[in-house]
């Protein structure tokens, strides 16, 4: 039967009737005793992380998961419910949007910061070797929506520096971070701060996780949000609601029968 049992290899989860045992330790002996962003750490490295480690973990969680209906992810996820879906599929539904445009900035900035460390050297140089081969964009800094600051990267910013004070990580990825602050400010001749991408990238590469798990983190944080406006899109009602209301009509650019 080993052909059988071999098809699935795993680390993570030995179970049979009447037990079950993640990474080793019975489950009775996680419930109670591990937070959810433990649990999640825990499941995905296989270590648990130090109480600062863990402080810091949560806190990237915590900041990214909601921001409103204008968001894609977010408004499809409610209008998923008004075409008659359960919960699970508007969640599935949402989650879906969040590719490399929308939700893969955190991933991205992780790649960017792993990528400036690796060069030797000034950093201006690294940047324009990233924007040649990536583009004029750099994920993790600026927004269209919350300028000149993002509220939540400094409060994160500062969170990043409890934990290095704490020994909790060595803050050479924030000092990449806010080195690309300063040299985009000496580009533009304007700030370009960092955004909820950028801080939570920060933390992501300070606790050792790798670049794809960036996305894979924040695509569990913004479930909750996403939960949240689904479940009360469902209370609201409302039926077939479309991106606008049905008096506004789209541009049609196509040829006309005059």
């Amino acid at each position: 039967m080993s052909d059988v049992s071999d098809w699935w290899q795993t680390s993570i989860i030995d179970m049979e009737p009447g037990r079950i045992a993640l990474r080793g330790k019975p489950i009775q002996d996680l419930i109670g005793h591990i937070s959810f962003a433990q649990m999640i750490w825990f499941l995905v490295r296989g270590d648990k992380p130090t109480q600062a480690q863990a402080h810091l973990f949560e806190a990237a969680l915590v900041a990214a998961v909601d921001h409103g209906p204008q968001a894609p992810s977010i408004a499809t996820a409610r209008m998923a419910v008004t075409c008659g879906l359960p919960l699970n599929n508007a969640m599935a539904s949402a989650v879906n949007m969040l590719g490399d445009v929308h939700g893969g900035a955190g991933e991205q900035a992780v790649t960017l910061y792993h990528f400036v460390e690796t060069r030797s050297g000034d950093l201006g140089n690294a940047l324009d070797e990233w924007i040649s081969t990536q583009g004029k964009i750099l994920p993790g800094f600026g927004h269209r929506f919350h300028t000149p600051t993002d509220p939540r990267a400094p409060r994160l910013m500062a969170l990043v520096q409890d934990a290095v004070d704490d020994g909790a990580c060595d803050g050479r990825f924030m000092k990449i971070a806010t080195d690309i602050e300063a040299e985009l400010m000496r580009r533009k001749g304007k700030p370009v701060p960092m955004n909820i991408d950028g801080a939570t990238a920060v933390i992501y590469a300070e606790l050792g996780f790798a670049p794809p798990l960036a996305r894979g983190l924040f695509c569990l944080s913004r479930s909750v949000g996403i939960l949240a406006h689904a479940w009360e899109q469902s209370q609201q009602g409302g039926r077939n609601k479309g991106p606008t209301p049905p008096s506004y009509r789209w541009t049609y650019t196509g040829a006309r029968n005059e």
